[in-house]
């Protein structure tokens, strides 16, 4: 699997990148190709031109959950396809897999609405749709990991505004991430880890009856984490010894220092490209 950031809040010395509040990320797996979120605006589009990544031959497109820096640039990305059907030039509508909740409109108090600005049925309209609580298989290795359990104390409790007809605050319970396995163990793709990063790769490994975990990257939401939080969530990854760690997005300087004390944390940033060996 070949995985490649096209958008992060980081851009990495020499590569002449754009880079937004955002995450978006395209995995190449022999014949299956998937895009995990759009970011916030048409950057990822961009990018991807720019290092010769081709979007108009996708299978899947993967939305994290519902939150502006992920699915803002849902629009332009149903623009583009437009365009290529306009010209009459080849592609594909992927097919959109994600929690049933990702089209749920959510605010607070300044941000009128910071969820998805596209409808469920507004987007039916353009690609098909698979949106489930549970795991989807998207190839014999990656996983959708669809609602994601929350069994520890000290993550997954923080909310985010209110969603539209609901009355308690939002604790984005459509957050979700990717799995993939390889001969080393899992790599843990996520979007924001809203319903915290332990709790994702905990059941990640239960999806996947995989313990080992080869790489975890994406958004960890430790942003100024209280110290209980943080010193769990090290004692955590301590036990689970990831042979990599690719925090980045919504993972604060402080709580990347924490985590490289006991695992391999690495620089991330929009332009770099992984490469693992599939099971």
């Amino acid at each position: 699997m070949k995985l490649t950031v096209l958008v992060d809040n980081n851009t990495l010395i020499d590569r002449y990148f754009m880079a937004e509040p955002g995450l978006s990320l395209l995995i190449e797996d022999e014949d299956v190709r998937v895009l995990f979120d759009t970011g916030y605006s048409d950057l990822f589009i961009r990018n991807a031109q720019k290092m010769g990544k081709d979007l108009s031959r996708l299978d899947y497109l993967v939305i994290s959950h519902s939150h502006l820096d992920h699915t803002w640039g849902l629009d332009p990305f149903i623009r583009y396809l437009t365009e290529l059907a306009i010209e009459d030039r080849p592609h594909t509508r992927p097919k959109l897999v994600g929690h049933p909740g990702i089209f749920t409109s959510a605010g607070m108090d300044m941000i009128p609405e910071f969820g998805s600005l596209m409808s469920r049925e507004k987007t039916a309209r353009h690609l098909p749709l698979k949106l489930s609580r549970e795991p989807v298989w998207l190839s014999d290795r990656l996983v959708f990991l669809g609602e994601i359990l929350r069994e520890t104390e000290f993550e997954g409790k923080t909310a985010f505004g209110q969603k539209e007809g609901e009355e308690s605050p939002d604790l984005v319970a459509d957050d979700s991430a990717l799995a993939y396995r390889t001969e080393q163990g899992l790599v843990v793709i996520t979007g924001c880890a809203h319903a915290g990063i332990c709790n994702t790769i905990t059941y990640a490994q239960k999806v996947c009856e995989e313990e080992r975990i080869a790489d975890v990257i994406g958004g960890f939401h430790l942003l100024d984490p209280p110290m209980v939080q943080i010193k769990m969530t090290v004692d955590f990854f301590r036990r689970v010894s990831p042979l990599a760690v690719h925090a980045c997005h919504c993972t604060d300087l402080n709580s990347k220092i924490a985590l490289a004390r006991v695992a391999a944390v690495k620089e991330t940033g929009v332009g770099m490209t992984l490469d693992y060996k599939s099971k």
